[in-house]
């Protein structure tokens, strides 16, 4: 609507200048960053998306589901809203994370026509004028368009609507042009002849691991993620993507991570071209060996993560968070990164398992101070025969205003036949502004 109108209903709104440069550069650089994080195949999807191609890199993820939610959390925590789609076409993907009222969609493998025909023409992506004008004949969606017979509209538009549904049904295939960087280091070897067996093309991966590492090398660098590209004659592409738990350019295991999921290739009728690309890089400096006359026993798990890792597993470690609130007091870090230099500082006694989130218990007690006579927890009643308590923590205020007065009283509970809980009340018992009185049930000892 015209300014001067929306100004009019909205008496404090803002109007901010439309800077389509800057916007499509901060788009250009989430593909970057979604390239090194999710797939090996990204490309920027009209003036306001990007597609990538997950097959092969979601199970880095966790899955698709872990995958998409992922995606969702991480821009939400940057302040920005995210629709996000997996479909088995660029096309229906692309309608999908545009028409859905959530934040995310999965259509199911074969599911795509299911999923669109209700879909209206815009999702098609076709220019504006022929939408207008399938408009005024009667066209709503992408189903009628979709069962209407082809030749009278290819002689009318041409070929570009049959184009676009045969793409997003898949008929036909839509390769995707992938961002690149130009800092990464690639090497590539193209086919005059197409190859196809499991044996050469091992063998030609190594060749291109070579080359990898000794570029690698003499910028002294190794190598965090790789990505292996299949280019096949049909136009289509295949990627592998093989990640480290710390920098490396070890030939022989950077070759043996590829051949191990060489066998998931589909070379159809042939592949043209492999690329392999160093997509995360980090300073490697050389070690010296031990001498030979000295046997150190070292023990290097990092073999063992890089290979759960490419499985899917999901590899971390737990350290240390400078928090007196329990649910905070620990962060995940990588599995091969440095030690953080801090350590947890408790002068009572932590539960050796600590729930998720905090659970609602039902508890018979004497206010303030006094510790429960009785909790009941998912329906299990259980008399306290001693307790120890309380232990009060409060809340972090410098970091979170609505803490500002918060406390918890912790008390360490025992049941008649030995089972020790670790429970708390919110708030002190006596100001409603420092908690509104509810028990929880938060750890459970040995």
């Amino acid at each position: 609507m015209p300014a001067a109108k929306a100004q009019a209903i909205f008496r404090d709104l803002m109007l901010v200048d439309a800077d389509p440069v800057a916007d499509a550069a901060a788009l250009e650089r989430i593909a970057l960053w979604a390239l090194t994080v999710y797939s090996p195949i990204v490309a920027v999807d009209g003036m306001d998306g990007i597609v990538m191609d997950t097959e092969g890199a979601d199970h880095l993820q966790g899955g698709e589901e872990p995958m998409l939610t992922g995606i969702v959390n991480r821009f939400r925590s940057r302040a920005l809203t995210a629709r996000v789609a997996i479909a088995d076409t660029w096309g229906a993907a692309h309608a999908g994370a545009r028409a859905i009222g959530r934040e995310t969609v999965i259509v199911p493998r074969g599911e795509t026509v299911r999923a669109v025909e209700k879909l209206p023409l815009s999702l098609l992506r076709l220019p504006e004028k022929i939408v207008g004008d399938l408009r005024t004949l009667g066209f709503q969606t992408i189903g009628e368009l979709a069962n209407t017979p082809r030749a009278p509209l290819a002689l009318r538009f041409g070929p570009e609507i049959g184009r676009r549904l045969d793409q997003m049904f898949g008929r036909m295939s839509e390769p995707i042009v992938s961002v690149r960087a130009p800092e990464w280091i690639e090497v590539s070897r193209a086919f005059a002849e197409p190859i196809g067996a499991a044996e050469t093309i091992n063998k030609y991966v190594g060749r291109l691991v070579v080359q990898l590492v000794g570029e690698l090398q003499r910028q002294g660098l190794g190598v965090r993620r790789t990505d292996l590209l299949v280019e096949k004659v049909d136009g289509t592409r295949q990627a592998i993507r093989a990640g480290t738990a710390k920098p490396a350019r070890d030939v022989a295991w950077l070759t043996k991570l590829f051949k191990d999921r060489t066998e998931k290739i589909e070379p159809g009728f042939g592949i043209e071209k492999l690329t392999l690309i160093a997509v995360m890089t980090q300073p490697l400096n050389e070690e010296q060996r031990a001498s030979a006359l000295v046997q150190e026993e070292v023990t290097d798990i990092t073999p063992l993560v890089d290979i759960l890792g490419n499985r899917g597993q999901r590899v971390y470690r737990v350290a240390p968070v400078a928090s007196d609130v329990p649910e905070r007091c620990v962060q995940r870090i990588e599995p091969a990164a440095d030690e953080v230099g801090q350590t947890w500082v408790h002068h009572w006694k932590r539960p050796v398992r600590l729930l998720d989130q905090p659970d609602r218990i039902a508890v018979i007690a004497l206010t303030p101070d006094h510790p429960p006579r009785s909790i009941t927890w998912r329906g299990r009643r259980h008399n306290v025969k001693r307790a120890d308590g309380p232990e009060r923590i409060f809340g972090e205020w410098w970091k979170r205003d609505s803490e500002l007065e918060a406390v918890r009283d912790y008390y360490v509970v025992e049941n008649e036949v030995g089972e020790r809980f670790w429970v708390y009340r919110s708030g002190d018992g006596v100001d409603p502004e420092t908690g509104d009185r509810q028990w929880y049930i938060h750890g459970i000892f040995a």
